[in-house]
């Protein structure tokens, strides 16, 4: 009876001990995760940037992570480790291993996408507290306007200057009703401009100027920028550089149905008379005005050089009602002076000239040097028009299309190559997605910048793809650049 005591008691240990031994068995097989690595981005544009764990050993049993972040209400982050940014500011993802709870690893991201709500110097509903705010703005000060019809009864002189990298900002509302200035109550009269620009680096910006009695802006100033304003139904130029003005940037500014009583001097652009030179037109429009889009006529000043870059000028010498007018009606009008002598040397690239009543480019007895590359002309009186009486020192046209006849380009120096009615190219509307013009006075888009058509735009099937010649400046897709105003995307 003992001795069969022993054996259970025997078996009973040793049953034990296996068990005992099989779970320590199991203990010893699970790797613990000992390390994680976090990478990942700041989210400077956007609201995500995706984290990537690197969990160490490589060979550990369980991979899985816990992730949370210390400030739910600046960003979240998902179970993959997505982190979603909900305003700026700087928040800490923190990555742990499920297996024991306790290995972890940071990351602190800091978020900065989020538009920020500008400070300004002076916020101004109405015509008292516009005047009284560019009274006492000064330089790195800033004017916004908030949305709305300002009816002025004066003139507006911007006589303080800013300083370069610490300009006047005179800024109207963006987006959802612009600030409009409208001059109508003052009349016409050769001293009734709507804002002239005396003082040297003033930003103006969302700014619609309408019905001034002269000018809708006179710049006198220098290097001023004035971006995505519109100047209408002025008695003169809607917008006029002179006075010595030098190194302006006009930028996605539109002008249109401008008309004076002596139907002769409302342009859209004039960089005219006694201008200075440097002056740039950049993503500009001049429609309709009763005489030139771009008016380059000197007196008083000369050899002074203007730059033009995608601007369009369309329809130029109709007036609002679609009526012809008196003006003269060119889109592009290069120079010209009193006594055939002045030299207004003009630069224009991708640039559109259609519908004008007279001509697309104009001479005007202009002596300087005109270049001319990748620009695009349909159905204007003439196309281009460069003549050989009183001719330009030097024309260079490269890149160019035409639909229809090219017409006239001579100078006492020509330099006229790759365009589209040379090299065996005929040019015609099979070329163009469309030859609709009316799309060239859409709505601009939020920023200001040119809306996206399809006029005069090439078709994969055009010949006039890869037919240009490299130009400085001008970027292009293809083996070489194609003729005209648009690249083939």
């Amino acid at each position: 009876m003992k001795n069969i005591l022993k054996i259970f008691l025997l078996l009973a240990l040793f049953s034990c001990s296996k068990d005992d031994v099989k779970a320590s068995n199991n203990d010893d097989n699970v790797v613990y995760v000992s390390s994680i690595g976090l990478s990942g981005t700041d989210i400077t544009t956007g609201t995500t940037s995706q984290l990537t764990a690197t969990v160490s050993p490589l060979d550990a049993t369980s991979k899985t992570l816990t992730w949370s972040s210390s400030d739910t209400s600046i960003a979240t982050v998902s179970p993959t480790g997505l982190v979603t940014a909900l305003k700026n500011g700087t928040v800490t993802i923190t990555a742990t291993a499920a297996d024991k709870n306790t290995v972890k690893a940071t990351k602190t991201i800091t978020i900065s996408s989020f538009a920020t709500a500008p400070t300004y110097t002076y916020t101004v509903s109405n015509t008292t507290e516009l005047l009284a705010a560019l009274i006492k703005v000064k330089a790195g000060e800033t004017v916004f306007l908030n949305g709305g019809t300002y009816v002025m009864n004066t003139r507006i002189n911007l006589t303080a200057s800013g300083t370069s990298g610490n300009e006047i900002t005179i800024l109207g509302q963006m987006d959802g009703t612009r600030a409009k200035l409208d001059f109508s109550s003052i009349g016409e009269g050769s001293s009734n401009q709507g804002i002239v620009v005396s003082g040297n680096y003033i930003h103006i910006k969302a700014i619609d100027v309408y019905k001034a009695g002269d000018n809708g802006m006179q710049i006198k100033g220098s290097n001023n920028t004035i971006e995505f304003c519109s100047f209408s139904e002025c008695s003169d130029s809607g917008l006029q550089l002179d006075n010595g003005a030098s190194n302006n940037t006009i930028l996605n500014c539109d002008s249109y149905f401008n008309a004076d009583s002596s139907l002769e001097n409302a342009d859209g652009f004039a960089c005219k008379l006694n201008v200075g030179t440097g002056n740039k037109f950049i993503g500009c429009r001049a429609w309709q005005n009763l005489d030139d889009g771009w008016d380059g006529y000197l007196r008083g000043a000369d050899d002074v050089t203007t730059t033009y870059t995608n601007c369009w000028a369309i329809k130029n010498g109709y007036l609002k009602n679609d009526t012809k007018g008196a003006g003269d009606g060119n889109g592009f009008k290069t120079g010209g002076s009193d006594d055939k002598l002045l030299k207004h040397n003009a630069v224009y690239k991708n640039c559109i000239a259609t519908g004008n009543v007279a001509d697309g480019f104009d001479h005007n007895s202009n002596r300087g040097n005109v270049e001319i590359y990748n620009c695009s002309v349909y159905s204007n009186g003439n196309n281009y028009n460069f003549s050989s009486t009183n001719p330009l020192a030097k024309l260079t046209v490269k890149n160019s299309s035409a639909i229809g006849a090219y017409g006239s380009v001579k100078a006492a120096v020509l330099e006229v190559t790759n365009n589209g009615w040379q090299n065996g190219i005929v040019t015609d509307a099979t070329d163009f997605e469309s030859v609709d013009s009316n799309q060239l006075i859409q709505a601009r888009k939020t920023d200001g910048s040119l809306p996206d058509v399809s006029f005069m735009k090439l078709t994969t099937t055009s010949d006039l793809i890869d037919k240009g010649i490299a130009i400085e400046g001008i970027p292009y897709l293809g083996v070489a650049p194609d003729l005209g105003a648009f690249e083939l995307k």
